[in-house]
């Protein structure tokens, strides 16, 4: 047998076998509790600690470049299958575009024993003991109420060293807040947590995207060109993945608990604008009129901030923006996570289920401490 042919056969037993352990992986999600205990509070520790050690003392980031790679070989591999179509060498394009397949796959199996497997863990609702879905629609309007109270005191306490404050501070108010977070509670407990500018920032306006977790890095990354008043949050909530926290509604959630318990004013305001506007979104689809009339108590800075923050990214709506968003919303729903990117918007019931429990003041106590 010739060489070529053995050599294809291989090729074709490795990516049989590689698609036997993607099946075992994605056959995980219905045994959460299995990859709570054995991966999220085991394995992932592990790796998070390793990828932190190897990459993390960079000041900047791994992933980036990474992904800047892969895109560049991507373009090049296109090229070259094009080629050999051209020269009719159907053979040779069979045995590369195998090797594509193979390494998609060692791709797919690295994004989710890298971090993926906690898309497959039990709900944070349900680890916090947060299932409490009975509030009414007066609740929520309460609580927005009680929202927009704190998002006017927070942005009056901003000096204007707080709005020119530096990204590097930004980033470490972040990570000090975790980190307070973290020392309430066990299901917060996080190891090495940081935060990095993206060196794509430019590119992510157009994909309107305000950050991202690098599963292959361990980087926690975010748009560093966004309005100043989005970044600190942001950067919870992307150290929320890191810290396992697979699902938006959840990453979102942690990150604004961070928030609002910081001593950093930046980031509390933060942290109450995104909750606010969560909030106020909410109320908008369910009660247009006490959406607008909770609205309209909002202060002139934080509506000029709004003005502000939708003029920003509608700047740099397109096309591109639209494709990113539908490839998403798809990949979020291949995830566990069936509403796609309707799922960042799901962190109110996370924060009703908290306000309405005992849990608002224990974590409050325990952060003071």
């Amino acid at each position: 047998m010739p060489q070529a042919n053995q050599n294809f056969r291989k090729k074709l037993l490795v990516a049989g076998a590689l698609s036997v352990l993607i099946l075992i992986i994605v056959n995980l999600q219905p045994v959460p509790h299995f990859v709570d205990w054995f991966y999220s509070r085991g394995l992932y520790r592990v790796i998070c600690v390793v990828l932190h050690l190897l990459v993390g003392w960079m000041p900047f980031s791994f992933g980036d470049l990474l992904y800047i790679g892969v895109i560049g070989y991507l373009i090049y591999a296109a090229f070259y299958l094009l080629k050999l179509l051209l020269a009719r060498r159907f053979k040779r394009m069979g045995f590369y575009f195998l090797q594509l397949i193979i390494g998609f796959q060692i791709a797919i199996i690295a994004f989710y024993l890298g971090w993926g497997l906690n898309y497959f863990r039990p709900s944070a609702a349900e680890r916090l003991n947060l299932q409490d879905t009975s509030y009414t629609l007066n609740d929520v309007k309460a609580v927005t109420r009680m929202l927009v109270d704190s998002v006017n005191e927070t942005r009056n306490a901003l000096t204007a060293a707080d709005l020119q404050q530096k990204n590097r501070l930004i980033y470490k108010s972040a990570v000090n807040a975790i980190d307070t977070l973290s020392g309430t509670s066990p299901q917060f407990k996080t190891f090495m947590p940081g935060v990095k500018p993206s060196l794509i920032s430019p590119l992510l306006n157009y994909l309107s995207t305000s950050g991202y977790y690098n599963p292959f890095t361990g980087e926690a990354q975010i748009n560093w060109q966004m309005p100043i008043f989005d970044r600190p949050f942001t950067a919870c909530h992307e150290i929320s993945h890191q810290m396992g926290f697979g699902r938006e509604d959840e990453a979102n959630f942690v990150g604004y608990l961070a928030g609002i318990h910081s001593n950093d004013r930046l980031l509390k305001y933060s942290a109450y604008y995104e909750g606010a506007t969560e909030f106020l979104h909410y109320l908008y689809r369910r009660d247009t009129t006490a959406h607008h009339q909770l609205k309209a108590l909002l202060n002139a800075s934080v509506k000029q901030d709004l003005k502000t923050d939708s003029a920003y990214w509608e700047g740099y709506a397109g096309q591109i923006g639209l494709i990113s968003g539908r490839f998403y919303d798809n990949f979020l729903k291949a995830n566990n996570q069936p509403a796609g990117l309707r799922t960042y918007n799901r962190m109110i019931r996370l924060t009703m289920a908290w306000y309405r429990s005992g849990v608002r003041k224990t974590v409050s106590q325990e952060v003071r401490k």
